[in-house]
């Protein structure tokens, strides 16, 4: 599968089936977030994996999930995440592009996860204080996000709409996702 076709199939996925993700898949995954761009080549994230059990327990308990389809979506028992990658921001240097970086880290993992097989939600609403403390994060450097992993138990889809972005459930539990058309957004020349 090219980089084009899997970028354009890839998902969020809020439902796991319950397998364990392989160590060397989880590196995987961090290395493909390590060799993606950074400005100034700065780079000021570091990468946190949680695969324990209580651990993952613990990180779950500060997650929120799905805003549009809540609580629907927030994964139950039998859908949890098999592991997570904590993305955390190591601002000493003054990187200005944090955020950049983060975007391009967060996006190298989803689709480099999705290739393996596996699916994954980028998580921004989180408690960031009780993270940072259940993991030891040191002062000086911050929780940026959290990356849920597993091997997908959900298929959404993707469909065109230009008038809402809300994702969905239909009658059947199939997750709809709105995407705006591509003449909505693009244009020539100029705007």
């Amino acid at each position: 599968m090219s980089a084009y076709e899997t970028i354009l199939q890839r998902r969020t996925i809020r439902k796991f089936k319950q397998v364990a993700v392989p160590d060397l898949v989880l590196e995987k995954l961090v290395n493909a977030a390590r060799h993606s761009p950074s400005g100034g080549n700065q780079q000021p994230l570091e990468y946190i994996i949680a695969r324990n059990t209580e651990l993952r327990e613990e990180l779950f308990k500060f997650l929120r999930w799905a805003a549009y389809i809540a609580p629907e979506g927030i994964p139950k028992e039998e859908e949890k995440p098999a592991a997570y990658i904590v993305i955390i921001g190591n601002n000493s240097g003054g990187s200005v592009t944090l955020s950049a970086d983060l975007g391009a880290a967060a996006m190298s993992i989803l689709l480099a996860a999705w290739e393996d097989g596996l699916g994954g939600c980028w998580i921004g609403a989180c408690d960031r204080k009780n993270i940072k403390k259940l993991l030891g994060i040191p002062d000086g450097k911050e929780v940026e996000c959290v990356i849920a992993l597993g091997f997908r138990a959900e298929a959404p889809v993707m469909e065109e709409n230009d008038t809402d972005v809300k994702y969905y459930k239909d009658a059947k539990g199939v997750l709809h996702v709105p995407k705006k058309t591509l003449k909505k957004i693009m244009n020539w020349e100029q705007y």
